[in-house]
């Protein structure tokens, strides 16, 4: 562990916060990266099953996108190759209705410019989802126009739909992103990964 991401596990920002939600949860950062990683998944924050786990993408939201990126877990979790930075390092919680929470912008305030500087030049960056997409590209294009976009970005930049099961109707409704988009993923992660 590296004095950051010790500082980082350490981190209790937000431990009012995630006591007052439905959960009533403490902090539990999960940190995933290392210096030299060839690229960043950018994710919005661990969900309860991360939370409990201490693994990012330990549910099946993981599983689809590792099947997105076309790797094994063994190689998506070998930090020296892939770091995975969420826009939160903690579980937000859920609201009174089971939903959860966003990404407590505190976060990624604190930490996310030091988390870049360690990692250093990158040759991928997955940006999963409307908070890390917002974070990284700016303005207030939606998740579809961005992911819609994809050609714009690539090859040094992915913008990704989230991996839930939540989003199956919209990669029903939307057959391009299996059909083109992830075919290029695989191909421009095999690039990265095997140089």
């Amino acid at each position: 562990m590296t004095d950051l991401t010790a500082e980082i596990t350490a981190c209790r920002l937000c431990a009012s916060r995630f006591a007052a939600t439905a959960t009533a949860h403490a902090p539990r950062p999960v940190p995933w990266f290392r210096s030299g990683a060839r690229m960043m998944i950018v994710g919005q924050a661990p969900g309860m099953r991360v939370h409990h786990a201490g693994r990012p993408f330990s549910d099946p939201s993981g599983d689809r996108l590792r099947d997105w990126l076309g790797v094994t877990p063994e190689t998506f979790y070998d930090r020296d190759r892939i770091a995975i930075v969420p826009m939160a390092f903690c579980f937000p919680g859920y609201d009174a209705k089971g939903s959860d929470l966003p990404p407590p912008r505190i976060c990624a305030e604190t930490w996310r410019a030091r988390v870049m500087a360690e990692l250093g030049q990158l040759e991928l960056l997955l940006l999963v989802g409307a908070y890390a997409q917002g974070w990284h590209l700016g303005g207030k294009t939606s998740v579809t126009e961005r992911v819609a976009g994809w050609r714009d970005h690539a090859p040094a930049v992915f913008p990704l739909p989230h991996p839930s099961w939540r989003n199956t109707g919209w990669l029903r409704k939307h057959p391009w992103f299996e059909a083109e988009l992830v075919p290029a993923l695989r191909t421009r992660v095999r690039e990265v990964l095997e140089t």
